[in-house]
């Protein structure tokens, strides 16, 4: 990622102070995240994460922090927000809201296996049950509410028609009746924290968090840990779902939204690629970054209409 902040030693000390933490041995800046500078600090007896937030709002960090109480408070395993001694969530540095965070110990496996995949959808299960708060957002960020933005910076192109025409294969999937909850949004291998062992994950990085339809959340955790290459690997979708309906039974109604909503998923991950590199930062060298995710979303959408239905049942 691109580092926003510079911290030295004695900025750490500074931010670290209102949380009484004392004689840091040593700090590293951490890869991974578009929107935040995270450092890895090392004291006599801890590991922590400075996370400043260099997009967000003091509002929107603060319900990010009151997100992870919230899990912690239903026993969800993920990093656990300090407050500070004075009982605050957040601190600020350089006007930029501060969260720090336990540091989870382990590893990110880029191509993950089948059994890691497995409790990989046990995780997302467990999530699906925790009460949502009322203070998420009801849509998904990039979702299909924001489709039409593509006419901003892309009127009449050949991606608007791709876009446009999935929003109409998707449209007859949408209901009520489709169970909502706390959903991650974002749960690519980049986000996941294998433990030493490989016998335990866990699912980090709820910057994406919303209440939103839970087959949404699966349809993006296939596109983020099952794709290979232009391709979806059925097994590794066999094995999600596996674990996931360990912990929550699949409605035949999201059963049979799956696919769409798959190709819903890849078709908003797409979406924000080509807007946020072709339009919001520009960047050439990114120009074509989100073909690859448009020629998977494609696969997907081109499978018989049985295939995840048989894979989920």
């Amino acid at each position: 990622m691109a580092q926003y902040t510079t911290l030295t030693k004695k900025d750490v000390e500074t931010i670290l102070k209102p949380y009484g933490v004392k004689q840091i041995t040593s700090f590293k800046i951490l890869s991974g995240g578009s929107e935040n500078t995270n450092y890895q600090v090392q004291t006599n007896s801890e590991k922590l994460v400075v996370t400043i937030c260099e997009l967000k709002t003091e509002k929107n960090a603060t319900e990010l922090a009151q997100l992870l109480e919230h899990l912690a408070h239903y026993n969800y395993e993920t990093s656990t927000l300090l407050r500070t001694q004075d009982n605050e969530l957040l601190t600020l540095w350089q006007e930029k809201p501060v969260m720090v965070k336990s540091f989870v110990e382990g590893t990110i496996i880029e191509h993950l296996p089948n059994y890691l995949i497995t409790l990989i959808g046990s995780q997302l299960g467990k999530l699906h049950k925790i009460e949502a708060p009322k203070y998420l957002q009801n849509h998904a960020n990039f979702g299909k509410q924001e489709f039409c933005n593509v006419k901003k910076y892309a009127a009449n192109s050949s991606f608007e028609t791709w876009l446009m025409d999935n929003l109409e294969y998707i449209q007859p999937f949408i209901s009520s009746k489709l169970p909502q909850g706390i959903i991650h949004a974002d749960v690519f291998s980049n986000n996941v924290i294998v433990n030493e062992l490989q016998d335990t994950v866990v699912i980090m990085d709820f910057e994406e968090a919303v209440n939103y339809y839970r087959v949404y959340d699966i349809g993006m955790t296939i596109i983020g840990i099952c794709g290979e290459g232009n391709t979806i690997n059925f097994e590794k979708v066999r094995a999600l779902l596996k674990g996931y309906q360990k912990e929550v039974t699949l409605l035949d109604i999201e059963i049979n939204a799956l696919q769409a909503f798959t190709v819903y998923a890849g078709s908003a991950m797409t979406f924000w690629r080509h807007s946020h590199f072709n339009f919001i930062k520009p960047d050439p060298a990114f120009y074509n970054h989100y073909k690859g995710l448009q020629v998977l979303t494609d696969f997907i959408k081109q499978q018989p209409i049985d295939c995840f239905v048989k894979l989920a049942r």
